[in-house]
């Protein structure tokens, strides 16, 4: 079991609690003095709902808790005319500013502003890339994993971890070096809470547990330096993602992506029937999102699956029939007996060793190649890798009152991949095999704010993962059934198939992967405490987290 604790910390100008952002500016009058008690309201266009504070004696106002979203900002006060300024775009985790300047008037009269907000963020000294909903949805992605997007960022390239899987199967998702980090060394944060995988064989392929749809995300933020002392556990980069909820309209939307043989270009190596290999994916989905009341309480929901069949071309070196009958071009001597087996006599490998008689005439037949001149690639197959999977979200917006509100999602992706031995039969079984992962999510967040410069934060995630491999032909015969061998395993979860074997001079090893079966399945527990507090023209902020993470592990 690991415990990763994250220690009390207290800053100056610290910011942005979990996902949400802050909403702040200055409030002058036309000669640019600061403007004390005047009532600001920021109004969330999609949802309706609004909070109101005061400005302090300096005009300064500052709203902690703000969702993604475009929002409306108006600021009152008698003897001016009121101020409005609409479509403040507020992205995750940033403080947007958006001063006011009041005019003399009545309150009845109104001034708009349009773009009041500043476009540029003068209130943090991080280095960030924000990937909003259009981005998102329209840049294309090929396999539709949204973290593919992060290389949008400075500083960040693509794992080669990532690309070495992607000739032979599904490439590892949110797999990148930023500033020379690896990988590993990345944060990835859902809705505010962990969404790391802390299986490290990573049957998953992925280093999220919860891989959102595109379009189930609001937007994300890649920040890659200088970020808030509440990272700490990070080198690389935090990958700050946020989940879409409900508006107080219905909105929906269904999609398939395809991909399949006929339109892909002709590669440089083909089959001697001279075709392309087999390519067919499909992508689809819907989801849907709206108000159970309006105002109020929220609903979103979003489902997506993958069907990927998939044929590669795949190169093995194996002995040949000649080997395979005990006839070698060398004279061999038997190392017990002492017996001389001149050149290109047979030699009875039954009667000396039928494991090795075993093991060799049930390879494939020799289909490539010139065998009497070169051993090399005399085994050629279109290997098949199948990936099917499913995924799906929910989760509720609650407004409980003007101080209080609440979320609740539920996530769950379940994988089924099969990944075709090099060689088939008895004496193959090498590779990954059957590939199983479930990966489950739920979080919850509450968020209370206790005055009007005071807020409190509570957070909530739990984690299941099982994901493991087991070789294609498990369950079968051992080999101790087979040859009497003894003090391997006779479980029926463990035998089938040659454990490895190597032969030298020769390139491809018989048998299982060395690793298989296999399995990492992490459960992690993620309590987290904010308490953000506006004093003096400066914002606190102090915090808690604690990760629990328990393994269970066959390697």
């Amino acid at each position: 079991m690991k415990i990763l604790i994250g220690v009390l910390t207290l800053g100056v100008l610290c910011f942005g609690q979990f996902e949400t952002s802050e909403v702040l500016g200055t409030v002058r009058d036309a000669s640019g003095s600061p403007v004390s008690k005047a009532k600001v309201t920021l109004l969330n266009e999609e949802t309706g709902i609004q909070t109101t504070t005061l400005s302090d004696d300096g005009g300064n106002y500052d709203f902690f808790n703000v969702k993604v979203g475009r929002y409306t900002v108006s600021v009152e006060k008698e003897g001016f005319s009121k101020f409005t300024t609409p479509d403040v775009r507020v992205d995750v985790e940033v403080r947007q500013r958006v001063d006011a300047t009041l005019q003399v008037g009545i309150v009845t009269n109104s001034v708009t502003v349009e773009a009041a907000a500043s476009a540029i963020d003068t209130d943090t000294s991080e280095h960030s890339q924000v990937v909003n909903l259009q981005q998102v949805a329209e840049l294309p992605l090929n396999g539709r994993n949204y973290a593919d997007l992060a290389l949008l960022a400075t500083n960040t390239v693509k794992s080669p971890i990532a690309i070495s899987f992607s000739a032979s199967g599904t490439p590892r998702e949110g797999s990148f070096n930023v500033n020379g980090m690896r990988s590993t060394y990345n944060n990835f944060l859902l809705d505010g809470l962990d969404n790391n995988m802390y299986g490290t064989s990573n049957q998953g392929y992925s280093s999220q547990t919860v891989q959102p749809s595109p379009d189930a995300l609001a937007e994300f933020k890649v920040i890659t330096s200088n970020f808030s002392a509440e990272y700490g556990r990070v080198g690389g980069a935090v990958v700050n993602a946020v989940m879409k909820s409900g508006t107080n309209q219905i909105h929906g939307g269904g999609w398939e992506f395809v991909r399949n043989t006929v339109l892909n270009a002709d590669g440089f190596q083909f089959t001697p029937l001279l075709f392309k290999p087999t390519l067919q994916r499909n992508q689809f989905g819907m989801d849907i999102g709206g108000p159970f009341i309006k105002n109020k309480l929220f609903f979103f929901g979003d489902y997506e699956g993958y069907r990927q069949l998939q044929n590669y071309l795949n190169y093995d070196s194996i002995p040949d029939g000649n080997d395979r009958n005990g006839i070698l071009p060398v004279t061999v001597v038997d190392p017990l007996t002492g017996k001389v087996y001149p050149a290109n006599t047979p030699i009875p490998i039954q009667q000396l060793n039928p494991f090795a008689y075993y093991a060799l005439s049930n390879l494939p037949a020799v289909n490539a190649g010139n065998a009497a001149t070169n051993r090399a690639s005399n085994d050629e197959a279109l290997l098949l890798i199948r990936d099917y999977s499913d995924k799906y979200d929910a989760k509720i917006d609650d407004q409980i009152n003007d101080r209080m509100n609440l979320f609740v999602r539920w996530s769950q992706r379940k994988d089924l991949q099969y990944f075709a031995p090099d060689l088939t039969g008895p004496s193959g079984g090498d590779g990954n095999g059957h590939i199983h992962i479930l990966d489950q999510n739920a979080s919850i967040g509450y968020t209370w704010t206790v005055n009007a410069s005071s807020i409190f934060e509570a957070r909530f995630g739990f984690t299941h993962v099982l994901a493991g491999k087991e070789p294609p032909y498990i369950g079968g015969p051992s080999l101790e059934s087979l040859f009497g061998f003894t003090g391997l395993p006779t479980s029926p979860d463990l035998t089938g198939g040659l454990n490895t074997q190597s032969i030298s001079g020769f390139a491809t090893s018989m048998g299982r992967q060395t690793s298989n079966p296999q399995f990492q399945n992490p459960t992690s527990f993620d309590p987290k405490f904010n308490f953000s507090k506006q004093l003096a023209g400066h914002s606190l902020k102090m915090g808690y987290e604690l990760a629990i993470i328990r393994t269970e592990v066959l390697d």
